[in-house]
């Protein structure tokens, strides 16, 4: 679970890799092809987005945005 600003950010920035890495497979790979590693790289993002949102409404970030 994402408690601070800093670890949010960096979640961010893992999620954006995420996608990247998604995409390129998704790229390469004809459909039917690698579909476990694009499965688990859409499952972690999905994770990834929850945490954030659930993040966003915390405390902490009402905190931190005054």
């Amino acid at each position: 679970m994402i408690a601070t600003v800093i670890e949010y950010e960096k979640v961010q920035e893992e999620l954006r890799d995420l996608e990247k890495w998604l995409g390129r497979l998704q790229q390469s790979n004809p459909v039917g092809s690698k579909v476990l590693t694009k499965a688990g790289i859409r499952k972690m993002i999905a994770r990834f987005h929850e945490e954030l949102v659930v993040f966003e409404g915390s405390e902490e970030a009402r905190q931190s945005k005054s």
